[in-house]
């Protein structure tokens, strides 16, 4: 496994590296980088199947743009984790910041800590396994795809929420406009349960609520003008 270490090499170098070895998807296609130290924008924008382990702590945007590749995090991670990520998986042995998986329209990215204020927000097809809690306004906007929260919710919920859909164990603090419970049928349960397996975490599906959108702002309603 080739070692970078981004102190010595720098952050313009060890990126261009794994951006090569990506996009050539090289036999040796499994790197680890050292010496992190917080640094912002590691391991961004790969495209290609490539697997990376980050040894440490990462500041902002970590693993953003990511498309096939399957990127570790040994430590927290900053703002923006996997922000736009398209496919591929991203996973935080730590806690994660705020906007963790802004804007993603794919792959997995799997937060076995806590994340912070407004994860998944605006998410638009990833898959996000947060093991522990969220803070508040997660999954605002959110247009697709699946917010799975082993622990609790902060406020305001799935605010303006579209067609993603959200399943908790722990408590809510509240929802967000327009975020209602919906029932748990039989294909949210299948669905729910192929999630944790993916994310290897030990909880019974049953336990989960669901949440998703009461579509009463998909368009515009004088009536409900105070809640846009």
């Amino acid at each position: 496994m080739p070692t970078l270490d981004l102190q010595a090499h720098g952050l313009r170098s060890v990126n261009a590296v794994l951006q090569t070895a990506a996009a050539d998807s090289v036999a040796d296609g499994d790197y680890e980088i050292v010496n992190p130290l917080g640094s912002h924008a590691i391991a961004v924008g790969l495209n290609g199947p490539l697997s990376v382990t980050v040894k440490g702590s990462t500041g902002y945007y970590c693993a953003g743009m990511n498309k096939e590749a399957d990127i570790t995090v040994e430590g927290s991670v900053g703002p923006g984790v996997a922000e736009n990520m398209m496919s591929g998986s991203v996973t935080v042995t730590g806690n994660a910041s705020q906007y963790a998986g802004a804007t993603a329209h794919g792959g997995l990215l799997d937060i076995k800590g806590n994340a912070s204020s407004r994860c998944g927000i605006s998410m638009k097809g990833i898959d996000i396994v947060v093991h522990g809690n969220i803070g508040h306004m997660s999954a605002f906007m959110a247009q697709a795809g699946r917010l799975v929260v082993l622990g609790d919710a902060g406020d305001a919920l799935g605010d303006s929420l579209y067609e993603a859909r959200i399943y908790v164990r722990g408590t809510v603090a509240s929802l967000g406009a327009d975020c209602v419970e919906k029932e748990m049928r039989p294909e949210h349960i299948e669905e729910l349960t192929e999630l944790l397996k993916r994310a290897d975490a030990d909880a019974d599906p049953a336990e989960f609520t669901r949440y998703g959108s009461a579509r009463s702002l998909y368009h515009f309603d004088v009536d409900n003008a105070g809640a846009y």
